[in-house]
């Protein structure tokens, strides 16, 4: 049975510092954040003296940190933001059924009571103003949980015989939902996934744009689309993954048009490579689908070392394997005899647009690893938005060499086999962009 609930905010912790604020207090490694040299000489020194006495505790005391990435604009004067995270926080039934992708884990680190503090650990820290989580089916504790730090959620479960679902949560001091929307792909022959979508108000005592002068030219509240979305797993089924893409896409742009063409933004789990068609499919607006083969539209076999990675997401597939039946078609296009795919979103990758450093990125600017068990270890997780919004920072995820040190996550420190995409994103001033 279809799960749909709401919840309200909670009063019991102090309400956070807004999301326009840097939180100098992350854990992660910052050095913007640093007041002098001599306090990181000093921290270098007891860093060193600790690697001395500990060798083998060195990487896990120096490296296992993640590092926010910067854009070299200047944003000082912009000043309505939002940070925004994507996060597939492994379902608890997921874990249990599928033992052989944790084998290498150990059990204390699946316990979901143990998983469930570090998640909100780890959330907190991000000082952030809209979750999108996937594979969630402990929505009532989750809720209960982030409501202490100030956070409303709403979830949508999947249909199905599966438990799992979606669900968005918000910082209601700093934003109000306007409306909820869902897709429930069930309904279009699409599967048993879900979709969320809210439109929110950024409050105006929360934004600094409130604190300026009477004289401005009628503030107005900042309105933004938040959409989440699961995707598919089964790699044979590209038709029903571009079917699922493509739904989503058009309820976004139409519900932009509908609140007066604001900006969206799209968190999830796509079950896509970063040199998919799926991924090309999203990046430039449009794609033939019989110039690739069904079966490796999204990509899923360019796991890390696999050397199906080293082909570009925009090679075609050899003509003798791209046979669409008309149902494949209409379950991609929406037509029975229309090929060609296309959405009316200028979207843009928030990793992609902030460079970082080879350690962490593939070569489309995307992070080389998002999830990573014994069976997988790639890129699956995205933040996408549109161009009325700019990335400020982005949280880099692990090295690969940290990554495969775990042997698999979930870990001690991580509470999930995915790692959480963080990104800060601006509203453009249309007046200073002028």
């Amino acid at each position: 049975m279809t799960q749909r609930r709401r919840t309200g905010g909670g009063s019991e912790a102090a309400p956070p510092p807004p999301a326009t604020t840097l939180n100098k207090h992350i854990r992660f490694s910052d050095d913007h954040h640093h007041s002098s040299k001599n306090k990181n000489k000093r921290k270098r020194k007891l860093i060193n003296n600790h690697n001395k006495k500990n060798p083998k505790k060195n990487h896990a005391a120096t490296e296992d940190f993640r590092q926010w990435s910067y854009s070299s604009r200047d944003f000082s004067k912009y000043n309505d933001r939002v940070v925004f995270v994507s996060y597939n926080i492994l379902g608890v039934e997921n874990a249990e059924k599928h033992e052989d992708l944790y084998k290498n884990v150990q059990p204390e680190y699946l316990d979901w009571d143990h998983r469930k503090r570090l998640l909100r650990k780890e959330i907190k820290k991000y000082n952030a103003g809209v979750l999108c989580l996937q594979e969630v089916d402990r929505f009532d504790e989750l809720e209960r949980l982030l409501r202490k730090d100030g956070f409303a959620g709403v979830y949508m479960a999947r249909t199905g015989e599966a438990s799992d679902g979606c669900a968005i949560f918000w910082k209601s001091e700093l934003f109000t939902l306007l409306h909820e929307e869902n897709i429930q792909f069930q309904r279009f022959g699409l599967r048993h996934n879900v979709a969320q979508f809210c439109v929110f108000k950024m409050n105006l005592n929360n934004s600094s744009s409130s604190s300026k002068t009477q004289n401005s030219k009628g503030i107005s509240s900042k309105k933004i689309v938040v959409g989440n979305i699961h995707v598919l797993f089964n790699p044979n089924r590209g038709d029903v993954k571009l079917g699922q893409m493509r739904m989503f896409l058009e309820k976004a742009q139409t519900l932009s048009s509908e609140w007066g063409n604001i900006p969206v933004v799209l968190g999830g789990d796509l079950n896509s490579s970063p040199e998919s068609a799926i991924y090309q499919f999203i990046a430039s607006s449009e794609l033939d689908v019989r110039l690739h083969d069904r079966r490796k539209v999204s990509g899923q076999d360019s796991a890390v070392g696999n050397p199906a990675s080293r082909s570009r997401y925009y090679a075609f597939s050899r003509p003798f394997f791209n046979q669409w039946s008309e149902e494949e078609l209409h379950l991609a296009t929406g037509e029975r005899r229309i090929s060609l795919l296309k959405h009316n979103l200028e979207l843009s990758s928030a990793y992609a647009g902030i460079p970082g450093r080879a350690i962490t990125r593939d070569r489309m600017g995307e992070p080389r690893a998002t999830s990573f068990h014994s069976m997988f270890m790639g890129t699956v997780d995205y933040i996408w938005h549109t161009t009325d919004l700019v990335p400020v920072r982005v949280l880099e995820t692990l090295p690969i060499h940290i990554l495969r040190r775990t042997r698999g996550l979930p870990s001690q420190r991580w509470g999930s086999d995915h790692l959480a995409l963080v990104c800060e994103l601006a509203f453009i001033d249309e007046d200073m962009e002028s």
